[in-house]
């Protein structure tokens, strides 16, 4: 069956025009499939699955910490066990999944690069390759795995090829549309209030001027997050309108590819973060209901063959900086999602939440490497073992967290 601009239009995704002409994929029999979905720019994961059984959670985030479960109340935290629970913003899309045991959350995962550098710690992420040896960015560990399950039916939803998957069988590209968000208000609205205020004054303090002022400098800090949130993000797509993209995506993964990647960027929130309500929140019922929705879409029968991997480069700090907001850590929060998932449970080792268990007194150690998570799952989903695995995560002793 050949894969050209029409069939991609229809399924409702942008072609990229370097990849795609002359190459033939064959829809896939009954097997797995793997989706990997990369949150670009360190997602506060402590946020997200929170450790709300800690009193030391809820004192290092005076403003932003989720409140205890409590059912009377719509803004409290999802309890998952005595020592976690879910962001209220995932009530209706990934706590369902959960209550199915169809999503495990994997804490204190991550990599062993300790750089904060969103470009750094991307890279390594994406290569997969030990750290202290040369760098080959010609190889990722989505294109050796490609290379490794020996089937010819990879793609990334993309708009460029990314670096994870370099190195292996030549992959096609599909770029899905994003949406941009205003940051600043608009010049006819700045110019009405300032108007307004035009001279006026309160005591030695030109009130027009001031306010003309306040709205040049909330524009350059916008402007300066935006620029840093943006590099950080790689082209990645937003979360607004995610749920439409994850279900085109689901409908060419059910009838046509069984490896893909995905990236979302907007995770980068050093001010203004919010909690129950706010920014991140937002940003997270996006991706939930998106996930919710490839879910859905992929059907029972394709579903119960499909394991969704969510990964960060890095989660960030656990106490909150004087912006509301959170800064480059280190350990994150994987999910794992599937029908076949061996779900409802946290896995992986886990250290209780008090200052002394912080990494370097600010961020979440890392106890599960993720190239010895994602090499334990994709081994059992794909069959692989041996040198078969070991290409695929150089030196990286597999993870078996009975995942699925």
């Amino acid at each position: 069956m050949l894969l050209d601009r029409r069939q991609l239009i229809a399924g409702g995704v942008m072609l990229s025009p370097l990849l795609i002409a002359g190459r033939a994929f064959a829809a896939p029999q009954a097997g797995s499939r793997l989706l990997v979905v990369f949150l670009r720019g360190g997602y506060d994961a402590a946020n997200i699955v929170a450790p709300t059984g800690s009193d030391f959670y809820h004192s290092a985030r005076p403003t932003i910490a989720l409140g205890k479960p409590n059912p009377n109340d719509p803004d409290a935290a999802l309890e998952l066990d005595a020592d976690w629970s879910l962001h209220p913003a995932l009530k209706d899309a990934i706590y369902p999944l959960w209550q199915r045991k169809q999503i495990a959350f994997i804490p204190f995962a991550g990599t062993n690069d300790m750089s904060r550098s969103h470009f750094e710690t991307q890279d390594t992420v994406e290569m997969g390759q030990p750290l202290g040896q040369h760098r080959n960015y010609n190889s990722g560990f989505m294109g050796r795995l490609a290379a490794a399950i020996g089937q010819d039916r990879p793609i990334s939803f993309t708009e460029q090829l990314p670096l994870c998957f370099r190195g292996g069988p030549t992959i096609p590209n599909v770029a899905l549309a994003a949406v941009g968000a205003k940051l600043s208000v608009p010049s006819k609205d700045v110019a009405l209030i300032s108007s307004m205020y035009r001279g006026q004054s309160s005591g030695p303090v030109d009130l027009g001027s001031s306010v003309v002022e306040g709205f040049q400098v909330r524009d350059t800090m916008f402007k300066s997050v935006a620029a840093e949130m943006n590099q950080a993000n790689r082209g990645a797509i937003s979360t607004k309108g995610f749920e439409l993209s994850a279900r085109r995506v689901a409908r060419l993964m059910r009838d046509q590819f069984n490896l893909a990647f995905v990236d979302v960027g907007g995770w980068d929130t050093h001010v203004g973060q919010g909690g129950a309500q706010g920014y991140l929140a937002s940003h997270i019922g996006d991706l939930g209901r998106g996930l919710a929705g490839f879910a859905d879409e992929m059907g029972p029968e394709a579903w119960r063959n499909t394991t969704v991997v969510v990964i960060s480069e890095f989660g960030r700090t656990f106490r909150e900086n004087g912006d509301k907001g959170t800064d480059h850590g280190h350990g994150s929060i994987y999910w794992v999602l599937g029908g076949g998932v061996n779900g409802g449970r946290i896995a992986g080792p886990q250290n209780p939440i008090t200052p002394d268990a912080l990494n370097q007194a600010r961020d979440l150690p890392v106890l599960t490497d993720y190239r010895s998570m994602i090499g334990g799952l994709v081994g059992r989903q794909f069959s692989l073992a041996g040198d078969r695995l070991a290409t695929i995560f150089p030196d990286a002793k597999p993870a078996d967290l009975a995942l699925i």
